[in-house]
């Protein structure tokens, strides 16, 4: 968990920062859960943490994923030293294109 807050300070921009705290607080949470499932030595609790470790995992790269294609096509730049950007050729008609730091848009 300290790790996420620590991307969001350190990454340039969004989408790495996305990246960085989806990672780790969904790992940071997984294992509180378990710690909680092995803690408690319960059948019910180590059921819903089990379930709750599993819901985690597969929602939160999904929401992620959604939360960062939206900023994307409303138009929010890449790092300027990003090597590549595979859905320029998606973006759609009429949206803003990427902007680089530091530059007025001219359209």
């Amino acid at each position: 968990m300290l790790l996420a807050g620590v991307g969001i300070c350190r990454m340039p921009d969004l989408f790495l920062r996305l990246q960085t705290t989806a990672k780790a607080s969904t790992l940071g949470v997984g294992l509180l859960l378990g710690a909680a499932a092995v803690a408690l030595e319960d059948v019910s609790v180590t059921a819903r943490a089990l379930l709750g470790i599993a819901f985690i995992f597969a929602i939160t790269p999904v929401a992620t994923q959604l939360i960062a294609r939206a900023a994307f096509r409303a138009g929010i730049p890449l790092w300027e030293h990003t090597g590549q950007n595979d859905l320029e050729e998606q973006r759609p008609r009429g949206a803003p294109r990427e902007p680089h730091l530091g530059q007025r848009e001219t359209d």
